[in-house]
């Protein structure tokens, strides 16, 4: 039992870390097409039918591209800090069950690689952790705009991670367990958890964004800005590490959303696990139709939002949840 635990869990770390980075290049032909849409545009159109093929001319681009490392660059630093960034992103995936358990030549295969019980906690702490890449990134290279950037993410990523984690406490309450498991089978029983905690799965939402850098939090590079942020003296496939583990960590909050807050996939039935990938679709084309439709706000406003709105927003929620926990 023990060698077969060992190759099923080997196994699956290697899907994940192949599916996830190919649904990362994939991610960036819908939101290309997403965006052409929303905006009266075309998008990709010339590689493949319908620019298909887009993704796979990226990959090869980045793979082939020569990788500069510039002059004045701290070396050690700037090479590993594009390492950071996309290996905490699938770390963190480790304690996310993308499907319920199912059989197959009758023997059980439960789609996560381990239900610590305190996957929560984990998740949150490992992506903190991948704060230190853009961080690293900006203050190892030798440009003075991407040490700016650096300092602008460090800022943004620390202050919503208070958010994220006081938003997530009710929920914690309620269930009593940081297991994202135990969160699915408490959902079962009592139903969603977003109808008895709306503030904390919008004060979640809403970090998420902040947490993934995406629009209108886009402030760790912005679009608009002559420079690539941090990136901006990155090239080939280091700023394609980069690159990833933003998408990967799209694709991982699509998940851990509707585990939390929206039943995840129910009582385990091929109904419940297309309906979680369902509800993954919708938190994924929502961080896309975003990034369209609303402008990115300064930073000031942003620390803004999170330390005078936000985060009192939290505390009273949970004081009211503990309140009402009491009484009943």
């Amino acid at each position: 039992m023990e060698t077969a635990y060992l190759i099923e869990t080997v196994i699956k770390i290697v899907v994940i870390l192949i599916v996830f980075s190919a649904l990362a290049g994939i991610g960036t032909y819908f939101e290309r097409k997403v965006l052409a849409f929303m905006q009266r545009r075309l998008g990709p159109m010339n590689v493949g039918p319908y620019g298909m093929l887009q993704f796979g001319a990226d990959a090869i681009k980045l793979f082939t591209k020569e990788d500069i490392i510039p002059t004045n660059v701290v070396g050690p630093i700037f090479k590993i800090a594009p390492v950071i960034t996309v290996a905490t992103a699938f770390i963190a995936a480790a304690a996310i069950p993308f499907l319920p358990s199912f059989t197959i030549f009758g023997y059980q295969v439960n789609p996560i690689v381990s239900d610590i019980n305190i996957g929560i906690l984990y998740i949150l702490g490992v992506m903190g952790v991948g704060l230190y890449g853009p961080l690293l990134g900006g203050m190892a290279s030798a440009n003075k705009f991407s040490l700016l950037s650096a300092a602008r993410s460090a800022a943004v990523f620390i202050s919503y991670e208070v958010v994220t984690g006081l938003s997530i406490l009710a929920p914690i309450m309620l269930v009593g367990s940081l297991s994202l498991i135990d969160f699915n089978n408490y959902q079962i029983e009592n139903g969603w958890i977003i109808f008895s905690q709306p503030v904390a799965f919008l004060l979640f939402w809403i970090a998420a964004f902040a947490e993934t850098g995406r629009t209108p939090f886009h402030l760790v590079a912005n679009d608009h800005e002559i420079i690539d942020g941090f990136g901006t003296e990155y090239s080939g496939m280091r700023w394609g590490l980069f690159y990833i583990g933003e998408y990967a960590n799209m694709f991982f909050l699509s998940f851990v959303i509707p585990l939390l807050f929206l039943g995840g996939f129910g009582d385990g039935s091929i109904l419940g696990a297309f309906a979680l990938l369902g509800k993954m679709a919708f938190f994924f084309f929502f961080f896309l139709w975003t990034r369209a439709a609303w402008p990115d706000v300064r930073p000031d406003q942003l620390m803004w939002l999170c330390w005078k709105v936000l985060m009192p927003i939290a505390v009273i929620n949970i004081i009211i949840t503990g309140v009402v926990m009491m009484e009943g």
